[in-house]
This record gives C-alpha cells, sequence and structure tokens, in this order.
C-alpha cells in the first residue's frame, strides 16, 4: 500500500501520473505514444514476484521471446539466449517449461528475460517475495552482480534482511510519498 507497484508502473509507462513529469535519459516517459514504448521499454529489464513466464514456452523459448519482439534475428537470438541462460546458472534447463522448474529457476529465467536486451535498468519488483530463503540468496546475488557489471538495479522490497544485508541507496515509500531517501539505508519502520 506504500505506491512501489504505481512506482514501478509509472517508470515504465504502463500508468500516467496524474501530474509532474516522468524522465528517463532522453524520454519523457509520461508523453511516449504507445507506438514508442516498446523502443523505451528495451532500456529498461523487469523481474516481477510472479515471473510472468509464458506457460507454454521452455526457458529458452521465454527469454527469446524479448528479443523476437525487439525484430532480432534468429542467429543472434540463438547466440544470445543460451549465454544469458548460462549467466543465470540455468543453461542446463533451457528447454524446460516453467511447470518443470522450481520458483527459484522460475524467477532466474525472468532475470534472463529481463537481462537479454541488455538494459539500462533493472526494476525488481518483489522478485525474492515467492522464494525460499536459499533461492532468495541466489537471486539477491545475481542483482547484485548485475549491478556490479554497470547496470542501475532498483529493488523494490518488504524484505528487511535483504535490505540491511545490502547496505545500498534505500529509498522509502508512505502512501505514495518519498519519506526517506538514504544513501547507505537500512530498513526502518517507524
Amino acid at each position: 500500500g506504500a505506491g512501489k507497484s504505481t512506482l514501478i508502473k509509472l517508470l515504465i509507462g504502463e500508468e500516467k501520473p496524474s501530474k509532474g513529469q516522468i524522465f528517463f535519459g532522453s524520454y519523457e516517459v509520461n508523453k511516449l505514444k504507445s507506438s514508442i514504448l516498446p523502443e523505451f521499454r528495451r532500456h529498461i529489464g523487469v523481474i516481477f514476484q510472479d515471473f510472468r513466464l509464458l506457460a507454454r514456452k521452455n526457458a529458452f523459448e521465454n527469454v527469446a521471446f524479448a528479443l523476437e519482439a525487439s525484430g532480432r534475428p534468429q542467429k543472434e537470438i540463438a547466440e544470445l539466449v543460451p549465454q544469458v541462460l548460462d549467466m543465470v546458472g540455468l543453461k542446463d534447463k533451457m528447454y524446460n517449461f516453467p511447470a518443470e522448474l522450481s520458483g527459484g529457476e522460475k524467477q532466474r529465467v525472468a532475470l534472463a528475460r529481463a537481462l537479454i536486451n541488455r538494459p539500462d535498468i533493472i526494476i525488481a519488483d518483489e522478485p525474492t517475495g515467492n522464494l525460499d530463503p536459499l533461492n532468495t540468496w541466489e537471486v539477491i546475488k545475481l542483482l547484485v552482480k548485475i549491478n556490479e557489471l554497470g547496470s542501475t538495479v532498483i529493488l523494490a522490497t518488504h524484505a528487511k534482511e535483504i535490505v540491511n544485508t545490502l547496505g545500498q541507496r534505500v529509498i522509502t515509500l508512505e502512501d505514495g510519498k518519498i519519506v526517506r531517501d538514504e544513501a547507505h539505508g537500512r530498513f526502518i519502520i517507524d
């Protein structure tokens, strides 16, 4: 109820603000025409708590779908998808369907899909909400690695232990407003 999902929808152009402006690089997101949104969204990889995988497509096809949607040639897709699945530790599961994968594996497929277009920013909306502790930390380690390689990662979470362990910038929302912004924050409940 703090407004994080709404904020994410505003950042990716799924919703328009009632007032104000949203800028991402040279894009004024709130003024983008629907024909430009797909191009804009290639700059952002989004990972959702519920994975949002296509049930009738295997891991390879779920990741490839993001490249196909942007018109990439099949040769490039055949080369890039195994590389990214290997990066997230799933090269051996590339032909498994979502129903054949654990929750952690599904989330890593979703992470691979978010990474495949080499976005400038990754937005992870409660990516560990449906995972056990072991898989939670595997996903967090991957997000940290992605950040260390130069991509900005926005992690929306209620997980106190994750926030406190990472010790990164923390922006706290309450009722849709930023109430705290700390360079090396920690989880605080007032």
